[in-house]
């Protein structure tokens, strides 16, 4: 018999399973359906959760068509996110130790963004009530008054994201060099030896 606050607990929501078939079509196993990349681009503005398998193989493709979709929204003539210099700083972190490290300071830096947007746009619908264009509106006036202000601040923060591993390289050079100083590698100088006559 089950106990009465089990019956209260709500349903897990289950993720949303998408399978990609050899011909490229994508089937929406919730709708039993067809769907387009254009619908899965929905469905992450929705925030569904949602799984893109390989039908033969059960590959998980999720990555592989979000990429697809970036790529589409980035080649649809509109105002690119990514520039060519941003692309291939990003290219040059793969296979380079920090490649995991900057994921995550990328996905934390664009979730303190959206933080910050839902705020204001909580704001302004208790202002504006439930007006989704005056939300907007609002924050694209915020973005072009505090546009300059923002990139000030995010070049503070990068600058002072430098100075901090730069002070880091000097520490761990000075470890370094306490470490190995009865070793002749070159770039650390020997410190002299004390004599045992002087004692």
């Amino acid at each position: 018999m089950a106990l009465p606050e089990e019956k209260e607990k709500p349903e897990a929501q289950a993720v949303r399973l998408i399978k990609k078939y050899p011909n490229r079509r994508l089937y929406d196993t919730k709708t039993s359906s067809y769907i387009t990349l254009a619908d899965v681009k929905q469905m992450v503005h929705r925030q569904e959760d949602f799984q893109v398998l390989d039908a033969k193989s059960g590959e998980d493709l999720t990555r592989s068509i979000l990429l697809q979709i970036i790529l589409e929204e980035e080649s649809a003539g509109g105002l690119p996110m990514f520039s060519s210099d941003l692309l291939s700083q990003l290219i040059r972190f793969y296979g380079n130790a920090m490649q995991g490290v900057m994921g995550t300071y990328l996905e934390k830096n664009i979730k303190a963004f959206q933080d910050m947007q839902k705020t204001l746009q909580d704001q302004s619908s208790r202002i504006y009530g439930d007006n989704s264009k005056a939300s907007h509106e609002l924050w694209a006036q915020f973005m072009n008054l505090q546009g300059p202000a923002m990139q000030s601040l995010m070049q503070a923060y990068v600058e002072q994201s430098q100075k901090m591993f730069a002070q880091f390289q000097e520490q761990m050079h000075s470890q370094a060099r306490n470490m190995f100083t009865g070793f002749a590698f070159p770039g650390f100088p020997q410190q002299p030896k004390s004599d045992p006559e002087k004692k």
